[in-house]
């Protein structure tokens, strides 16, 4: 099980329902190092009967959302958990939770503040906020894919990807120069990358737009590395990149609260009749 994040606490709140709570601690009990549940091993570790571990898990299935091996009497992540991810990554949620953050970093940084995720061998920008200076763009940041191998926004996160994946991304592809700052060279980039793993940050000046300057700090959920949230605009405003060091990371750890961990809501009490 994780340490942290939406299955630290396992006893479920008065108000709820407390098998569909005991449905999704299931769930959230699947990580890096836990592909597959079994019932005995559900029983002891939440502490159930095994009757109650069957039913669980024999509902989860009945959904979709495991998938089970009736060899090994094993469950796995189901096609239902893969499609509500993908309504979550279509539906702009991830942008409302975060954008008010990426708000305060801008007005303190007086750059553009911005969150991105891996898409393939680019960053997807998925939330934005201008700086008071001016945008970046005539056009809106979110949704816009930055080069792997170009820029602060993209270095931060695959620079901490395994390297056998950045392997088989930067040896022998082809690398579009953008300004006569991008590196192209494979055994440049990793030295780049090795630099960025040591520092936990990355910063750039004009690598994929002249005169723009980017200071990226990685972004993890779990300790897994998830995207990456920077800060660009003109040289002249970031100014010494570690000035706004701190204020990204604390930026970053923020988010990664919000993210792996519960929404604190007061639930109503019961209304007397």
């Amino acid at each position: 099980m994780t340490s942290q994040g939406f299955g630290t606490d396992r006893a479920t709140p008065p108000g709820l329902l407390q098998t569909a709570d005991r449905a999704l601690l299931v769930l959230l009990g699947f990580d890096r190092n836990r592909h597959e549940w079994g019932v005995t091993e559900v029983a002891a570790e939440f502490g159930w009967d095994k009757s109650i571990a069957q039913r669980v898990l024999a509902t989860l299935a009945h959904r979709g959302f495991l998938v089970g091996d009736s060899s090994t009497r094993r469950y796995r992540i189901g096609p239902a958990a893969m499609q509500l991810g993908r309504i979550w990554d279509r539906s702009g949620s991830l942008r409302v939770m975060v954008e008010p953050l990426l708000a305060e970093l801008s007005a303190l940084s007086r750059a553009s503040a911005l969150l991105a995720v891996p898409d393939n061998f680019h960053m997807r920008c998925v939330a934005a906020v201008d700086g008071p200076t001016g945008p970046l763009r005539y056009y809106p940041l979110v949704g816009e894919l930055y080069p792997a191998h170009a820029g602060a926004t993209s270095k931060a996160y695959f620079a901490f990807i395994s390297d056998e994946e950045r392997v088989r991304l930067f040896r022998g592809r082809p690398m579009a120069r953008f300004t006569d700052r991008t590196v192209v060279e494979a055994d440049e980039l990793e030295e780049q990358f090795q630099q960025t793993r040591q520092q936990d940050y990355c910063f750039t000046v004009g690598e994929y737009d002249a005169g723009v300057a980017t200071l990226a700090v990685p972004l993890r959920l779990h300790g897994e590395i998830f995207g990456s949230v920077s800060l660009g605009g003109a040289e002249e405003v970031l100014g010494e990149p570690t000035s706004n060091l701190s204020a990204l990371r604390d930026t970053a750890e923020q988010i990664e609260r919000r993210l792996t961990g519960p929404l604190l809501q007061k639930i109503p009490a019961k209304r007397r009749r």
